[in-house]
């Protein structure tokens, strides 16, 4: 099996879409966030699936930034980096959310509501100790990566721009739930989902086949090399 440059940026594209379709799935029907609803299959199975689509989300913009590097400049690289830490740790938010709490239901309850009005941006009761943290840093880099990664996407030219914009301005979006009902957070995120979509098509369809510049050389080379004595 031939790993190419092609089948890899395809791969973070497929990625994407993966990534935004879950994201939008996920939103829909969405139980109310409550002690109670930590205890269900539907919250393991929707914790689980937002797992996977951190990850996926990752593997995606990651495929995003090394097919126009040069385009995006320094913006670019600074909010991928932002961004990527920011899906990076609510990977491990998500995962604690989907193995930790519900253990912690029947022992701890009023742990596992703290963790829950922390995620919607409230403040604790109790002592949440590191999950705060990591919650900043999830909101953080969402937010703020999503915009300046949004932005250098815009700017390159590449890839679709409607797309880019979308989650530039959806990522930001993000920081007027804080002021709005608890009813907005479903339907805020699903801009973002839809961009992710947007752009990991417009991403597979970037790649080229065959060959990418960059295998042609290599194939160039391997041609013309003389052959061993």
């Amino acid at each position: 099996m031939n790993v190419t440059t092609t089948g890899l940026t395809r791969g973070a594209a497929a990625a994407a879409v993966a990534a935004g379709t879950i994201f939008v799935a996920v939103q829909i029907n969405h139980p109310p966030m409550t002690v109670a609803s930590v205890e269900t299959t539907d919250w393991l199975v929707r914790d689980a699936a937002k797992m996977t689509m951190s990850a996926l989300a990752l593997a995606g913009i990651t495929g995003m930034y090394l097919r126009q590097v040069r385009e995006t400049r320094l913006i670019g690289l600074v909010g991928y980096l932002v961004f990527a830490a920011g899906y990076l740790t609510m990977f491990g938010v998500e995962t604690v959310a989907t193995i930790v709490l519900p253990s912690l239901t029947a022992t701890d309850p009023g742990y596992v509501n703290d963790v829950i009005v922390a995620a919607f941006g409230g403040t604790p009761t109790g002592d949440i100790g590191q999950m705060q943290t990591m919650l900043t840093l999830s909101g953080v880099g969402y937010m703020l990566g999503g915009l300046l990664f949004g932005i250098a996407l815009f700017r390159a030219r590449i890839l679709s721009r409607w797309a880019a914009a979308l989650l530039a301005v959806g990522t930001m979006a993000t920081a007027a739930l804080a002021a709005l009902p608890d009813s907005f957070n479903r339907p805020f995120a699903v801009p973002v989902g839809i961009a992710l979509i947007g752009l990991g098509v417009s991403l597979w369809r970037e790649a080229r086949s065959p060959r990418t510049p960059s295998e042609s050389v290599l194939s160039t080379n391997l041609v013309h090399e003389p052959a061993a004595r």
